[in-house]
């Protein structure tokens, strides 16, 4: 098809600035996204015919290849088939949905809880039926994209804070907290690019002067920080202080599906007018069964064996890219507590130096994430690993040592970087790539 037979809104897409990078980094190999994977899931994966350590997983407590939580779902797959065909309205609700509500609620001590497909349509359902035009959020701009879009999807005036700086929030409840509606303020606990986690004591004290509702998402805290996995607000004590708290299923609870627990009154709101719950098909039963047996395990004394284990192995690896001289994202202090969480991130600055690391690493058998724009802020790409419970040391070992090679080749990837930031400049400003 000839560019004069392209429709406008086509060539536009296109021509995309992200889209065009897209393609230039497949072409020469150098994309750090979409890499097929071949084996089981664990702490080394074959990918792309090769073993690498992963180190980009958020399987944090490893339960995505436990024995117990494999049996649970290939269980409900013969029990109840490969999926329901329908709605959770309708005829889409399992006594294992119900089972598995009953249990997160228990865990996280609110009075109910409601599964959905993913912790995406969890925020975004939760916040476009609870919220109304007149209301007020105030977020962390470092929140996840599913809370801000919820919140547009709502209509409700959105008034972001500079990401932690909780004195700001503080000044703008001050100047700003009155609504003819009402106002919600929602966080993460743990942010998942940095793994900084939150202050809540000092958003909840906030919520409490304000009369502000507290909704926290926990995706990335469910199972790694709490005296049961439960999640940040209950390690920092103001769990009771948080209104609405929201989960995913899919990261350290090996399944995939997120949750919003809470009191009744919100939860069967949510039954009955979030929209990413009642127009699109339930989870599938084996999920279900997975994500139940990961919470029982989370649970119990080996649950808190995991967790011992991913927090030693969290803290050896920050040691060790410490002592190397990378410039890692340090660990959060909230009331004098030095915080873990299982996301350790590596400051690079620049996109495309950080894709160079990436590519280096990735050749040398460690499988990372990077973090580019608009996932972090510009000027401040990260590479980002994540640990599981189940890294071995030699594992960790392995990793470090790739570090301490790449590291020694910055200079020259800098110089790479450059070049090619220059040359994707110089080729989104012609035709170049648009052929491509």
């Amino acid at each position: 098809m000839s560019q004069r037979e392209i429709p406008t809104i086509l060539r536009r897409i296109r021509d995309d600035h992200r889209t065009l990078e897209y393609r230039l980094a497949n072409r020469n190999s150098a994309l750090p996204y979409f890499r097929p994977i071949t084996g089981h899931v664990g702490s080394a994966m074959q990918i792309e015919g090769r073993e690498r350590v992963m180190l980009g997983s958020n399987n944090y407590l490893g339960l995505a290849s436990h024995p117990r939580v494999i049996a649970a779902a290939r269980g409900a797959l013969h029990r109840y088939g490969t999926g329901t065909a329908g709605s959770r309205l309708l005829n889409g609700t399992l006594d294992l949905h119900a089972e598995l509500e009953a249990e997160l609620a228990d865990w996280l001590g609110t009075d109910d809880a409601l599964v959905f497909v993913s912790g995406y349509q969890a925020n975004v359902g939760m916040l476009s039926a609870l919220l109304c035009e007149s209301d007020v959020v105030v977020c962390d701009s470092a929140d996840h994209a599913s809370i801000l879009d919820g919140v547009a999807l709502s209509g409700a005036r959105l008034m972001p804070f500079r990401h932690g700086r909780i004195d700001r929030l503080e000044r703008l409840m001050q100047r700003h907290g009155s609504a003819d509606g009402g106002v919600l303020i929602v966080v993460d606990s743990v942010f998942s690019m940095g793994g900084d986690v939150a202050d809540l004591p000092r958003i909840a004290n906030v919520c409490r002067e304000a009369d502000a509702a507290l909704a926290v998402d926990e995706a990335h805290a469910i199972g790694v920080l709490g005296p049961h996995g439960e999640g940040a607000a209950a390690e920092l004590g103001v769990a009771a202080a948080t209104h609405i708290r929201v989960g995913t299923l899919s990261k350290a609870l090996a399944s995939s599906g997120g949750f919003v627990a809470g009191d009744s009154g919100v939860i069967d709101t949510l039954r009955v007018s979030a929209r990413s719950f009642l127009f699109t098909s339930t989870a599938v039963p084996a999920a279900v069964g997975a994500a139940l047996m990961a919470v029982k395990i989370c649970r119990s004394a080996e649950g808190a064996e995991l967790m011992g284990r991913l927090h030693e192995n969290v803290r050896y690896l920050r040691r060790g890219l410490g002592e190397i001289g990378l410039p890692i994202v340090e660990p959060s202090r909230i009331d004098g507590r030095e915080l873990d969480t299982a996301i350790v991130a590596v400051n690079i600055g620049y996109s495309y130096y950080a894709v160079l690391l990436w590519k280096a690493l990735y050749d040398r058998g460690i499988y990372t994430n990077v973090a580019l724009y608009p996932a972090t802020s510009r000027g401040g790409a990260l590479i980002r690993l994540s640990v599981m419970a189940t890294h071995t040391r030699r594992q960790l070992d392995e990793a470090l040592a790739a570090f301490v090679v790449t590291a020694q080749e910055s200079e020259e990837m800098q110089e790479q970087a450059a070049v090619l930031e220059a040359y994707v400049d110089s080729v989104t400003r012609g035709e170049a790539l648009r052929s491509t």
